[in-house]
């Protein structure tokens, strides 16, 4: 299995920006447009989530509105596979499948296009597609449960969700319906 050297991860780590009291006071926001301008962090990034891939023989790649897009087409053009867009409820413009998920606030809603990996979520050999979740934070993991519901209720399979960061102290992979990577768990 394919895992960070301790370079890498200060590398990456020390690209990402923290940002006090956003979007309210006593949260610490993970800033990764930092990490994305940063050429090399982003490219150490992309190399080890490229080699970690490869073996999955993946069919598609579904990244989270927004930033699960970034990671996730860049990631999906490397592989040399498919990628889905998991929108916020409206966004698309085909007939969709929808998924509510709770907030501290109250609920939400993401979607995809109920063909998006193939008739009945299927590939060409007619088995599900295999579908890689991306994202770039998991916190409650209340987004991520929704997206991976989505790609199962249209007959593909979520093989594993992938964050860039996740806030291991929320404990949102519990219960997580497939195998959770976090490229940095921070406790």
């Amino acid at each position: 299995m394919c895992t960070l050297t301790p370079e890498e991860r200060t590398v990456i780590l020390n690209s990402i920006r923290d940002i006090p009291d956003f979007p309210k006071p006593g949260i610490v926001f993970k800033d990764i447009t930092t990490l994305l301008s940063d050429p090399k962090a982003f490219k150490t990034l992309m190399d080890h989530l490229a080699e970690r891939y490869l073996g999955y023989e993946l069919d598609y790649i579904a990244g989270i509105d927004a930033r699960g897009f970034i990671f996730g087409a860049v990631l999906a053009d490397r592989l040399g596979v498919g990628f889905v867009p998991v929108r916020k409820k409206g966004k698309l413009p085909y007939t969709t499948v929808a998924e509510k998920y709770s907030l501290e606030y109250g609920f939400d809603e993401v979607e995809i296009h109920i063909d998006a990996f193939g008739e009945n979520g299927c590939c060409t050999t007619g088995e599900p597609a295999k579908v890689l979740l991306i994202d770039d934070l998991m916190a409650t993991g209340g987004t991520a449960k929704a997206a991976a519901n989505l790609i199962d209720k249209v007959g593909a399979q979520c093989v594993e969700a992938c964050f860039i960061m996740e806030l291991a102290f929320l404990n949102g992979k519990k219960a997580f319906p497939a195998p959770v990577y976090s490229v940095i768990a921070l406790d």
